[in-house]
């Protein structure tokens, strides 16, 4: 890792009528990492991902990727400059194969321009290698269990090419054996050079596999750091657990 920030959030926030999802938020993710991005529901999580992907435009801050401010670019112009997506409720093509449901973000992706139909096959059929859905390659998309349909949704993210990963909470759903399939899947794309923000409320995931961990509580950022730090943090605490469980922990830490 370079420690170099590529991608910076710059004071943003966003408001919904007098509701304020986000509220000058800020901080920066250094290429090669994997940034994990925790707080209770409602929190903001899945708005800042909106934001950084270009579904929503901020009500102020700034988005840059690559010293480019992003902000006010479409979605489909964010996908091409480098940043790619999950989604929480995964909606493949049903009447797709899996093979096919890849090849459509090889072909229209960030290299897709440079990408004959052919060799968007061959490049789905690379990825499906990796995330381990090889098997059922032919098979329609409809027919793919939920911890394969979720391999899948990372593949067709892949497909795009990205330099940075939005994943938002691919391990939902999935019991203890899948996650850890899940967590060595991340890795290896990690490990490929590929930039991860991951939102999840699995304690156990984050931990193991962030390097930095970015904590958002009614729309705001409280905490920002290691793992080990962050989840020691008392307003962390507080914010997970509630105010009386945070106060007998403070309790508990101040008898001799």
């Amino acid at each position: 890792m370079s420690g170099e920030a590529f991608l910076s959030i710059e004071n943003v926030a966003m408001h919904f009528g007098g509701l304020h999802a986000l509220d000058d938020v800020s901080f920066e993710v250094e290429r090669g990492s994997v940034l994990g991005l925790i707080g209770p529901n409602g929190s903001g999580k899945t708005t800042l991902m909106n934001i950084v992907s270009g579904v929503f435009k901020p009500t102020y801050g700034s988005v840059r990727f690559n010293g480019k401010r992003i902000a006010d670019v479409p979605t489909y112009a964010v996908c091409r400059l480098g940043i790619a997506r999950t989604f929480q409720v995964v909606k493949p093509f049903a009447n797709l194969t899996v093979r096919e449901n890849v090849a459509v973000g090889a072909m229209y992706g960030r290299n897709g321009g440079r990408r004959s139909a052919n060799a968007s096959f061959e490049r789905a059929q690379e990825l499906l290698e990796i995330v381990g859905l090889a098997r059922v390659a032919d098979r329609h998309a409809s027919d793919l269990t939920i911890p394969d349909r979720k391999r899948l949704e990372v593949a067709k993210a892949l497909a795009l090419d990205p330099e940075v990963l939005l994943l938002d909470e691919v391990m939902a759903g999935l019991n203890a054996t899948e996650v850890d399939e899940a967590l060595d899947l991340l890795r290896t794309v990690n490990g490929r050079g590929v930039t991860l923000i991951v939102v999840e409320h699995l304690m156990k995931a984050i931990v193991s596999i962030s390097t930095t961990i970015v904590v958002l509580a009614e729309g705001k950022k409280i905490a920002q750091g290691a793992p080990a730090e962050v989840l020691a943090s008392p307003r962390v605490i507080e914010a997970y657990l509630g105010t009386r469980y945070a106060n007998r922990q403070r309790q508990r830490e101040a008898q001799p």
